[in-house]
C-alpha cells in the first residue's frame, strides 16, 4: 500500500509524521501520476482528487473507487482482497 500526494518531501515527512502512517507517501509534484490516474484535471490542479486503486501482482487495476469512504475504506479492501 502507498499513497500519492502532490506536495513535497518535506510536507510529505510532516504528515506522516502527524498522522502515523504506516505506509509509503510518493511525491507526485510535477501531477504525472494524478493525471495518469484521474486525480488531476490538468498539470496546475492545486490538490488531488482522493481516488483508491486497488491493482493486483500483475500490475493491472482490479479496482477503482472514485470516491473513498476513509472510515469504510480498509474494511472495504480486505473484504475486495478475500
Amino acid at each position: 500500500m502507498l499513497g500519492i500526494s502532490f506536495d513535497d518531501e518535506q510536507a510529505n515527512a510532516a504528515f506522516e509524521r502527524k498522522f502515523g502512517f504506516g505506509f509509503p507517501l510518493l511525491c507526485d509534484t510535477t501531477r504525472a501520476v494524478g493525471l495518469a490516474y484521474g486525480a488531476a484535471a490538468d498539470a496546475t490542479t492545486r490538490s488531488a482528487k482522493r481516488i483508491s486503486y486497488l491493482i493486483g501482482p500483475d500490475g493491472r487495476i482490479r479496482r477503482a473507487y472514485p470516491k473513498p469512504n476513509a472510515a469504510a475504506h480498509p474494511e472495504e479492501l480486505l473484504k475486495d482482497l478475500a
